[in-house]
């Protein structure tokens, strides 16, 4: 992963999906982990790199990949 910033995958949205970035730029957003997975791939990360629960390459916030939304929402 030289070379990228680390990912950020943001706490859902009221309207749905996680907003994902790395460093300033956006990603995109994302529904589930399989988008997650997608964004890193475009920006270059290689599939044995993909540890989605490493710290060290995703800071997961407002909870973690099984996470997609807000407490009390669906």
């Amino acid at each position: 992963m030289s070379g990228l910033a680390r990912v950020v995958v943001h706490p859902p949205s009221s309207s749905g999906g996680r907003r994902v970035t790395a460093g300033a730029e956006n990603l995109g957003v994302a529904y589930g982990v399989v988008d997650v997975i997608e964004f890193l791939r475009r920006a270059g990360v290689a599939s044995d790199d993909m540890q989605l629960e490493d710290p060290e390459l995703i800071d997961w916030r407002g909870g973690g990949p099984a996470v997609w939304s807000k407490p009390g929402e669906g």
